[in-house]
């Protein structure tokens, strides 16, 4: 994932309970994981986030879904009794697909989980437990991956962090089909930032809001990496990443989303920066963003 301009600020949604247990499935399973790079790179960019899994519970119909509306391709692997797809896009790896069955009376949504990088995970994790974080899965280490662990900050928002044997991805304008974005939705945005700049050591900036919430960007290397956004109004709500993807157009991409069996969350409209930004949910309820990019914009940080 890459990042841009730091004023965008995205709407509210409600998400019902995240999908624990089968992110600690995920972190666990002995899957042969591709590296981010290749051939390896040496660069690192702490906070930057560079991968998503989805938990879902039809591995063939979200290949389908997501194949058809971003033109990602998918390799398969196995391991004892669960199955994992890589997502590729023009032959380089972006993400991964879980699957875990939602059993009878289970009321647990799929969900995208957030990758941010790191540079060793046993240091991230001991920094965010120190500051109210939880373990969700500990410690695992794959051949070509790297080291990679799943908490959830205090608010109950889950992530992973991701130690790359390979190097991070670069800062690059990510094309259509790839991630360009992502935004934490808070309860208490100013205490959710000040949680990962100690995680993190992001730069926090404020971001002028004429909606009276508090609206804020996180960056490092110079770059603006993510959002966090407060709640508005008193309806229950729960804390959580959500991943964007860029498309050419996020009216026609909404539409065929919900074409293909998808639905819109939040219908598409403006954003700060001039662009469309939407939220859909694939057909079994995981919701992500869609956004439209300006090559004019820039990626680097406020002053």
């Amino acid at each position: 994932m890459v990042s841009i301009h730091p004023l965008r600020r995205f709407p509210k949604i409600v998400f019902s309970a995240l999908f624990l247990a089968a992110c600690v499935s995920v972190a666990h399973a002995q899957f042969e994981l591709p590296a981010l790079n290749t051939p390896p790179s040496g660069e690192h960019h702490v906070g930057k986030i560079i991968w998503a899994d989805l938990v879902t519970p039809d591995l063939s119909a979200a290949e389908k879904f997501y194949g058809g509306l971003f033109g990602w391709t998918f390799q398969r692997t196995h391991a004892g009794t669960s199955d994992y797809s890589v997502a590729m896009l023009d032959g380089r790896p972006i993400g991964g697909f879980f699957e875990k069955p939602i059993q009878a009376g289970q009321h647990k949504q799929p969900y995208w989980l957030t990758f941010i990088a790191v540079r060793e995970v046993g240091a991230a994790m001991r920094v965010a437990l120190a500051h109210g974080g939880k373990m969700v899965a500990g410690p695992r280490t794959y051949p070509q991956r790297g080291e990679q662990a799943v908490l959830s900050d205090p608010e109950g928002a889950v992530f992973a962090v991701l130690a790359s044997s390979s190097g991070d991805p670069p800062d690059y304008l990510a094309a259509p089909g790839d991630w360009i974005w992502s935004s934490l939705m808070s309860k208490d945005a100013g205490a959710a930032a000040a949680f990962y700049q100690q995680v993190f050591g992001y730069d926090v900036f404020d971001m002028e809001a004429a909606d009276g919430l508090e609206h804020l960007t996180l960056s490092s290397d110079d770059y603006a990496r993510a959002s966090v956004n407060s709640f508005s109004g008193t309806a229950r709500r729960y804390s959580h990443w959500l991943n964007f993807v860029r498309v050419g157009n996020v009216t026609d991409a909404a539409a065929k989303a919900v074409a293909m069996g998808g639905r819109v969350l939040v219908e598409p409209r403006a954003d700060r920066a001039g662009g469309m930004l939407a939220v859909v949910a694939d057909p079994t309820g995981a919701p992500f963003g869609l956004m439209d990019w300006d090559a004019s914009e820039t990626k680097t940080e406020p002053k």
